[in-house]
């Protein structure tokens, strides 16, 4: 981890420290932990809305005339579905098909892709694209180029149409699908700038990512803040978002999602496409797929009194080791401790009994449907 005096601060750092957000380290950067505090951010975005900041994540623009090529050999999804637009969830994988990152890809235009990629992994990921890159493609690590704000929660199309002085309409499900993206122009006072639209984010509610300049960024801020207040707004920190993304079981990178941990082993074979030809990891995960996981990404409740988290030893009722916690914490919505674990199949069922060793306490543990929360439910 970089010593404090090295850590990055986003173009929001001044908006966060007006508001009383408490800063901690994450990969590399100074970030804003709570504000107001975890369960009221928490809250915030599950009823009304709140806002996050991450700008510290990874932006790479892959152009060329062989750039779908390019992108069908590193990811596990099939690029070759996405329309200008449109937006869609990958990995990048190994040859023995563990996780170098999720990202998501956006289609901007023809041969033209923007990929989001998480912050810890930025100069990794580009080294890796950039090893690969047997196809003569054009690719920018234009992170320093983009800020982002993620507006989440019941209200963000209310929020985000007043900001933007547009009806609400355009906001819409129906007229703004899911893992679709836009392009606005916004006045922010000395004159127009472009802001890059996506329907996606990382909470289990409906919301939109934000990409702008990062010049611009601090009134875009600002905007949806004030606009916002109203509707419930509340600026939101990395706690909250963690909890967040845990009770709709969103992996995260180092947790769920690791070099070692295989796409099929962490759940995600709806992003594994087989059949759309080779690329990366495609041998060793279709010999999984036919052989079965070994392993698998489970949720677990805690029967006891006591909170799991990442790398609690798992055993079964004899005391073998069958398995480790990936993530853990008792989120505000569901209520109860809960977490995910990565353990041998053989005891993944629904409703097998397990132990979990906290600190040499050995803490009842059941396993559970995933997600813990869904939106709706």
């Amino acid at each position: 981890m970089a010593a404090d005096s090295e850590l990055r601060r986003t173009p929001l750092y001044d908006c966060h420290k007006q508001a009383g957000a408490r800063f901690v380290p994450f990969g590399g950067w100074e970030m804003p932990v709570q504000y107001s505090g975890l369960v009221d951010e928490h809250n915030a975005v599950r009823n009304q809305a709140g806002l996050f900041d991450v700008s510290h994540m990874g932006e790479v623009i892959v152009t060329g005339e062989k750039a779908l090529e390019f992108l069908q050999h590193v990811t596990s999804n099939d690029v070759s579905k996405l329309t200008n637009g449109k937006a869609q969830y990958s990995l990048l994988t190994n040859e023995s098909g563990g996780v170098v990152d999720d990202i998501i890809v956006y289609k901007r235009g023809d041969n033209d892709y923007l990929l989001c990629v998480n912050a810890a992994n930025t100069d990794k990921d580009f080294q890796w694209l950039t090893e690969h890159n047997t196809f003569g493609v054009n690719l920018d690590n234009v992170s320093q180029q983009y800020a982002q704000i993620a507006l989440q929660g019941p209200k963000a199309v209310a929020i985000l149409a007043d900001t933007l002085k547009l009806p609400a309409a355009k906001f819409e499900l129906d007229e703004f699908p899911s893992f679709t993206h836009q392009t606005f122009k916004h006045n922010f006072g000395n004159g127009e700038v472009e802001i890059l639209i996506a329907r996606t984010g990382y909470t289990g509610e409906d919301g939109f990512e934000l990409f702008v300049e990062p010049n611009a960024a601090p009134v875009l801020w600002d905007q949806l803040m004030e606009n916002g207040q109203a509707e419930g707004l509340k600026p939101a920190g990395l706690g909250a978002r963690d909890t967040l993304r845990l009770e709709a079981c969103y992996p995260l990178h180092g947790h769920e999602l690791a070099d070692d941990i295989t796409a099929l082993e962490s759940g995600l074979a709806w992003v594994v496409k087989l059949d759309k030809g080779d690329f990366i990891g495609r041998d060793a995960l279709a010999a999984e797929k036919e052989s079965g996981s070994r392993r698998k990404l489970v949720g677990l409740e805690v029967v006891d009194a006591g909170i799991i988290r990442q790398g609690a030893v798992v055993t079964d009722a004899a005391g073998n080791e069958v398995g480790e916690v990936t993530s853990g914490t008792k989120p505000p919505t569901v209520g109860k401790a809960i977490g995910i674990a990565l353990i041998d199949a053989s005891s993944a069922k629904l409703g097998t009994n397990l132990l979990a060793d906290v600190r040499g306490r050995k803490l009842a543990v059941k396993v559970i449907k995933k997600p813990f929360y869904k939106r709706g439910n």
